[in-house]
């Protein structure tokens, strides 16, 4: 089973860039190729939140017409960049977001099962898993012990370091890391918001965030640093499942790069 995972694409309407200069779309229509492109082919697609800038109905009308291309299903949550009620006004096709309430839900229908969190809360940066969200969580996860199971969400739950971004993260994390320690047949829990590739251990387990399909946030480790970003090459990664391995990433870079060359002796 082969899932790709996209995140934090900001797409703004027809026309307008980013912060003056990044061209998200121009940036997701590439990553959308390159999904394609793939050999083997990805079963599904999950993209973990801030789809869009301003969470606008417009701004989602064109992440759809960037997205229709994918061949693989996707799957979307929110990010602190999303709206709930135009996302579900947005994708009728998506039926399985549920139609109030947190966008939270179950895949069911690959070896390794995929259970769906939302964390966002309106008008904040930073994220949080209510006693309700944790609560489905941890029915869920019980009522399928056996079954391998990814997480995703679009707040790390812990602290990468990038502090201006860890003041933006997710509330109550070691909560969240208690109830995924009690469930074992969590493979990994993957996150989206930092817009780099970065990885830990985490409630027994591991955890990861995933780069964006645009531009990255600075890798800066020093405390009180100012939020910035690069333009380092986007990308997004990809989750190998076989019951013999476990899940196995890779980091992938969307570009035009030389080769791949045949290894040969000079």
């Amino acid at each position: 089973m082969l899932i790709a995972q996209i995140t934090d694409s900001h797409i703004r309407v027809p026309g307008k860039v980013l912060m003056s200069r990044v061209d998200t779309a121009a940036f997701l229509a590439a990553a959308v190729a390159a999904v394609n492109k793939l050999d083997p082919p990805a079963d599904l697609v999950l993209i973990t939140g801030d789809l869009v800038d301003a969470g606008s109905p417009a701004e989602y009308e064109h992440f759809a017409a960037l997205i229709a291309p994918l061949k693989a299903p996707a799957f979307l949550i929110p990010g602190n960049h999303d709206a709930r009620d135009a996302m579900r006004q947005s994708f009728p096709a998506h039926r399985y977001l549920p139609r109030e309430g947190f966008l939270q839900y179950a895949i069911e229908d690959w070896p390794m099962r995929i259970l769906a969190l939302d964390t966002l809360i309106p008008g904040q940066g930073g994220g949080e898993l209510c006693a309700e969200r944790l609560a489905w969580l941890d029915r869920s996860l019980a009522s399928a012990p056996g079954r391998p199971t990814l997480v995703m969400m679009h707040h790390p739950p812990f602290a990468t370091g990038v502090h201006y971004m860890d003041r933006y993260g997710l509330a109550n994390g070691e909560g969240f890391a208690a109830l995924i320690a009690r469930h074992p047949n969590v493979e990994r829990v993957v996150a989206g918001h930092v817009h780099r590739s970065i990885q830990t251990r985490f409630g027994g387990t591991m955890a990861s965030t995933c780069p964006s399909t645009a531009h990255q946030i600075a890798l800066d480790l020093v405390p009180g640093t100012p939020l910035r970003f690069t333009l380092e090459p986007p990308g997004f990664q990809l989750h190998l499942w076989n019951e013999r391995a476990g899940l196995v990433t890779h980091t992938v870079p969307v570009g035009d790069f030389p080769g791949p060359y045949p290894y040969a002796k000079s």
